[in-house]
């Protein structure tokens, strides 16, 4: 579990590193701590709020076919930056943008996570 709880914060941490590293419009001081802490706050708002937003917004999720929950990560990555003003996200857009980044380096630590497992 904690394990899992570590591979997670790792994940969003490069995530969000290499989400700044692309858009120039996330911003974190060129201060590897403020990832690591953005990373977890990131992580304990996905795991409390995201929650009861995915439930009120269920139909939202159901008639768009899943697509709502990228505006819904955004949001979720929106707040991190509100409790953290250290993280700076400037725009909807790159919200967005960083939503997809860090999903796709989650996907590739779950793939080597998984591949780790089998063998």
């Amino acid at each position: 579990m904690i394990v899992g709880f570590l591979w997670s914060w790792l994940a969003n941490a490069i995530g969000l590193f290499a989400a700044a590293f692309i858009l120039s419009s996330i911003d974190y001081g060129d201060k590897l701590i403020v990832l690591v802490v953005a990373s977890l706050i990131f992580g304990l708002v996905n795991s409390l709020i995201r929650p009861f937003i995915i439930i009120l917004s269920l139909p939202a999720i159901v008639v768009t076919l899943g697509v709502f929950t990228l505006f819904i990560n955004a949001l979720m990555l929106w707040i991190t930056s509100v409790i953290y003003p250290s993280f700076q996200v400037k725009s909807l857009r790159a919200a967005f943008g960083a939503v997809i980044v860090v999903w796709l380096v989650n996907y590739v630590f779950d793939l080597l996570i998984t591949k780790e497992k089998k063998s």
